[in-house]
């Protein structure tokens, strides 16, 4: 499969064109540096060729086609600015497993391999591992109603794991060190997300997972349990031949170092920054209002969704979050409806009775993209939905104040991440003493954004259908200046 590099939507355009322009001189002084060898460098074959090959594999933590067709994930996202900053295009070689991804780096099939890969000293006699990316804890993983194992000593069952994965060494060193009589199965051309299913189904007894790609997992799967950690945490990196020179590994190693910590926490948050929100008994509970309350009101959903340019599943994903899809839901601050529309809301978007289905969903669509369109330019996606969001459920004007509590810290209030670290500053008085808005239950703003994203997440996955970024709109009504004291989007009238 060939995709041609795409810019990181993430990523903040100044501190990329700094990174273009540094990586631009380093990568010629690497070039300079190889002409004294006889042999073209990894580097310039690359540019020769114009194309970047990188074996990946197909996992909700790497890669993989979003509903809307297009490849994202959290190491696709860094290959493919690597392969823009280098100049060329980026062409993905699937493996089955990131074992097999290994293999093809050394075969020449591809030049590196990006694939959720543990670093290990018997790894590194044939491959270079490039700077971490990040950790993941490998834990022992069974289903729950099934008794609970203690050790690896006290497995009761078939436990599988992948055929030459790390966690296979891990469990031969295991074996060794601790239990003698430890045995597993290793099972080839299958992919870890694979046999959590299997354990899931009843199929399988145990496995060995990573805690990113279990607690995505778990949201689907929410029988899924955890008995216990398996070994320390572990860097995943990227892997590069030893037989070659290390002109790419160098250009890896310096475009990961002139990331910024907060432009990979950034892209972190955006794959892994709410995948623990909901636990198993809340997954569960969605995938059954999913199929008995849902189908009420989901006509309803898609109707004012394709008015208002959203996907219908975000939408419905905020009105799980307010009330369960529940239209006689009241909460004791006074909202109500599917949308828990306040009465100052519910009088700016024209609702006559906010405990009626139809009435309750335009209304909080409408208001949601009331939201959205204000937000300033320079706030991109995702991260404006996310805003958007949080002003929803706490107020647009105490948005207002955490933004700028974010400047005033040197933070950027374009950025999600940089917003959620300052809500909850707004439960203290030392600081809403000081915003215009005041207090603000900014915890609870937090928790609501992680729970909706997790929410439509699992939408999107059910429904299987794909997914309809925000469009422009024009709002229903009017959007208030923001310096208006008596901003209906400020405190006057939030959704608490």
């Amino acid at each position: 499969m060939t995709r041609t590099a795409k810019t990181n939507t993430d990523v903040n355009p100044a501190p990329k064109a700094l990174r273009m322009a540094a990586f631009a001189v380093m990568a010629a002084c690497i070039t300079v540096v190889s002409t004294c060898s006889p042999r073209q460098s990894l580097v310039d074959e690359i540019r020769a060729s114009g194309t970047l090959k990188v074996a990946t594999v197909n996992s909700p933590t790497t890669y993989y086609l979003g509903p809307d067709g297009e490849p994202t994930g959290f190491e696709y996202d860094l290959v493919s600015e690597l392969a823009q900053l280098i100049g060329v295009k980026l062409e993905l070689v699937l493996a089955s497993t990131p074992p097999e991804a290994i293999q093809m780096a050394l075969s020449g099939k591809a030049q590196m391999a990006a694939a959720g890969i543990g670093v290990n000293p018997e790894r590194s006699a044939e491959i270079r591992f490039g700077t971490p990316l990040h950790e993941v804890v490998p834990l022992l993983v069974y289903r729950n109603g099934t008794p609970k194992p203690s050790s690896l000593g006290d497995l009761k069952g078939t436990l599988a794991v992948v055929d030459g994965g790390i966690h296979a060494q891990r469990l031969r060193e295991l074996r060794t060190a601790e239990f003698p009589n430890l045995s597993w199965q290793e099972i080839p051309d299958v992919e870890s997300e694979e046999l959590l299913f299997r354990v899931s189904s009843g199929d399988l007894d145990y496995t060995i997972a990573n805690s990113d790609l279990l607690a995505i997992n778990q949201r689907y799967y929410p029988n899924l349990r955890v008995a216990f950690q398996v070994a320390e945490s572990q860097p995943l990196a990227w892997a590069f031949p030893a037989n070659r020179d290390d002109s790419l590994y160098q250009l890896a190693n310096e475009y990961i170092g002139q990331l910024e910590k907060s432009e990979l926490s950034r892209l972190r948050d955006r794959y892994f920054g709410h995948i623990d929100q909901v636990d198993s008994y809340g997954a569960l509970t969605l995938a059954n209002d999913v199929e008995s309350r849902l189908p009420r009101y989901r006509a309803q959903f898609e109707k004012v969704a394709e008015k208002v340019g959203l996907d219908w599943r975000l939408l419905a994903a905020i009105g799980y979050q307010e009330s369960h899809w529940d239209p006689s839901a009241t909460s004791p601050t006074g909202v109500r409806g599917i949308m828990q529309l306040t009465n100052a809301t519910a009088s700016l978007m024209k609702i006559d009775n906010r405990d009626d289905p139809a009435q309750s969903i335009s209304g909080g669509a409408r208001y949601f993209r009331m939201l959205l369109d204000q937000l300033p330019p320079e706030v991109r996606e995702p991260d404006r939905t996310w805003l958007a969001l949080a002003a929803y459920n706490i107020g647009y004007g105490h948005l207002l104040d955490a933004r700028t509590l974010v400047r005033q810290q040197g933070g950027d209030p374009d950025r999600w991440l940089d917003i959620r670290e300052r809500l909850p500053l707004l439960t203290q008085s030392r600081w809403h003493s000081k915003t215009k808005y005041g207090y603000a239950r900014g915890h609870e703003a937090v928790t609501y954004v992680g729970n909706v994203r997790t929410y439509y997440d699992m939408l999107v996955w059910m429904t299987g259908v794909p997914v309809t970024p925000p469009q422009p709109a024009t709002p229903a009504v009017e959007a208030p200046q923001q310096n208006d004291t008596k901003n209906p989007l400020g405190i006057d009238s939030p959704i608490l």
